[in-house]
């Protein structure tokens, strides 16, 4: 009976799976006790786990600025119950207005107001192999950006993803880029042209913006907002975060400022009137390295031991020129024609050009002759193709800039003349172009321009005798008429380069003049030359026409470098005639390359940084 008893439902109840019950609850309670002490063990112990995978995978310990680790223990929820959202950090005052990227809970993915970012097109664009980058908020605890290994979720924050601009499209021929005038500033664009907060992953290319959010602030009782900034993971207080906000949109702006400053500084400047500085970031690309310059102007490879005088820059007294960027003026002259007119001095500054524009470009094959020549001596024109970026720089040998001819006299002799009257026969062939640079002046200092016997023409007559000065003031004359007559203003700028002074010592070029035991520059004025009186002729002819021409003053600057001529380096195969005597047969005319022409060229470019902003601020204005 009393064993019958025992199994008598209470109730309905049966007492025995009563007890048993209890038992299996009380066994679980002490089982689910005991992990939760081994777990917080665990969770304040990482130091003894720290090899362990499983230990580090679960509580993914986080770096603080203290240099202290914080355990996330949350995370050992998340495997637990993944369907459930992670408990709150009570110590973190924005604990509920943290991105969780591995929560697949969408409501849980954005706990911020509706705002820009949520509203945002996710682009499909591919982040491979970037690496994690960790954005830190007030209270310096982590906020990961989801790196490439991580299914995107589709409810996740929308974030704009940049390419790089040479991926995202291609640049029409003529297209230039705002680039910073300066190439100083142009190093450190990067980190001064900010408009939003950008955090970049450092792997590749690709940027990832986010904008400012203001996010509630859950530890104040008032409804006051505080600004976040997710590039810096900081909350800004309203106070500071104005000046911040407003520092980040002026930059641009003040970065503009600059360049304008800069512009003004060089619009009011004497480019010529200056000094030679050291600088040994000169020469503007590796001696030897350009196989297009000529045996001529190749100074190193002719021998030449000392090289101080390719490092010097020209610093006018009432600015800084910008260095030349070869870069920034590829793109100047994209589309365009550049074209110099003149003797073998500009043949230095047109091979000194090519060389240094050639140094930029990746594809060095798409720079070429148009004709397949490597020797520019001799032949009435040349011009180098830049085909990457559809523009040319040709030379046109016109040494008078008006025509040699030649006709018979009485007696049916022939004879040499110059056309002061007609201007170069090639004209025709650059009138059109978009960039012209011209020069004379070292021919009419040979031995018939100087005597003026029987040589200059105009029409059918030859002067038995003319002053050499007037000769030179008619030849101008005629390229003055014929550049206001055919010359477009709104399309052709016109530079005309002044006299290169020479520095031949007991002697002229042709009578044993040298210049070989010269190492370094003049560095006091008083030991220039007298002006020329072809340059003032020039002068007035220049003020006289109604195209405006850009008058670029060399004799000066070049004065001071009797250091840079090839002298006796101008060639490495001597005839019999100059093995003899070698000193006799000297080059102070011409100038080594790389060298003073490079300089030429690096003024040339803040001409044409001048140009392209006044044009701006002409449309601007329009």
């Amino acid at each position: 009976m009393a064993d019958a008893t025992k199994y008598v439902p209470i109730a309905g109840t049966n007492v025995s799976s009563i007890l048993k019950t209890r038992k299996t609850v009380a066994a679980a309670y002490s089982f689910i006790l005991a992990f939760v002490a081994f777990t917080v063990f665990l969770a304040f112990s990482p130091s003894s786990n720290a090899s362990s995978p499983w230990f580090t995978n679960i509580f993914s310990p986080t770096s603080t600025t203290d240099g202290s680790y914080k355990p996330q223990i949350p995370n050992i929820f998340s495997l637990l119950f993944p369907n459930t959202t992670s408990p709150s950090n009570s110590s973190d005052p924005l604990h509920n207005n943290t991105h969780s990227f591995r929560s697949t809970n969408a409501t849980s993915l954005s706990p911020y107001p509706k705002t820009a970012l949520e509203s945002q097109t996710l682009k499909q664009t591919s982040l491979e192999n970037r690496t994690q980058t960790t954005l830190v908020n007030s209270t310096q605890h982590a906020v990961p950006v989801p790196t490439t290994n991580q299914t995107t979720d589709s409810h996740a924050p929308s974030l704009e993803v940049k390419s790089p601009p040479f991926l995202a499209s291609k640049e029409p021929p003529g297209a230039v880029k705002n680039q910073t005038f300066n190439s100083d500033e142009a190093k450190s664009a990067s980190t001064n042209q900010t408009t939003n907060a950008t955090a970049t992953a450092t792997a590749t290319n690709v940027s990832v913006s986010f904008p400012v959010q203001n996010v509630p602030n859950l530890n104040t009782s008032s409804n006051s907002s505080v600004k976040v900034d997710l590039v810096k993971g900081t909350v800004v207080s309203n106070d500071n975060y104005t000046a911040s906000l407003a520092r980040k949109q002026n930059n641009g702006k003040d970065h503009a400022k600059g360049n304008d400053e800069s512009m003004e500084s060089l619009m009011k400047c004497d480019f010529f009137d200056g000094e030679w500085v050291k600088d040994d970031a000169y020469p503007l690309y590796k001696p030897d390295s350009c196989s297009l310059i000529d045996e001529q102007f190749n100074c190193i490879r002719n021998g030449r031991p000392d090289k101080d005088y390719q490092k010097y820059k020209w610093k006018p007294k009432g600015c800084t020129l910008p260095r030349l960027d070869a870069h920034r003026m590829l793109q100047l002259l994209r589309g365009k024609r550049l074209v110099f007119v003149g003797d073998s001095l500009n043949r230095n500054m047109w091979e000194s050009l090519i060389c240094i524009l050639r140094n930029a470009v990746k594809n060095k094959h798409n720079v070429y002759e148009v004709n397949g020549r490597v020797n520019f001596r001799g032949e009435a024109a040349y011009s180098f193709v830049f085909e990457d970026y559809h523009f040319s720089v040709e030379l046109f040998v016109s040494p008078f800039l008006v025509q040699e001819g030649e006709m018979t006299d009485k007696n049916g002799t022939k004879k040499e003349t110059l056309r002061l009257d007609l201007v170069g026969k090639s004209s025709s062939q650059y009138k059109d172009a978009d960039i012209l640079v011209f020069n004379t002046g070292h021919w009419w200092t040979h031995d018939k321009t100087s005597k003026g016997q029987d040589y200059y023409q105009e029409g059918n007559h030859v002067y038995s005798e003319l002053n050499v000065l007037e000769a030179f003031r008619r030849a101008l004359t005629t390229w003055s008429r014929w550049v206001d007559a055919n010359i477009n203003p709104s399309k052709t700028t016109v530079f005309f380069r002044g006299y290169s002074a020479s520095h031949f010592s007991g002697g002229q070029w042709n009578s044993g003049g040298q210049c070989d035991s010269e190492t370094d520059p003049i560095d006091n004025e008083k030991y220039l030359t007298e002006y020329p009186d072809k340059m003032k002729v020039l002068e007035k002819v220049l003020k006289n026409m109604k195209t405006r021409v850009t008058y670029q003053n060399i004799t000066r600057m070049t004065d001071f470098r009797k250091d840079g001529h090839p002298s006796i380096y101008r060639k490495q195969n001597l005839s019999p005639e100059e093995l003899k005597s070698p000193l006799r047969f000297q080059d102070c005319s011409h100038w080594c390359l790389p060298g003073v022409p490079d300089l030429w060229n690096e003024i040339l470019y803040a001409e044409l940084l001048l140009r392209e902003y006044r044009n701006q601020h002409e449309q601007k204005k329009a």
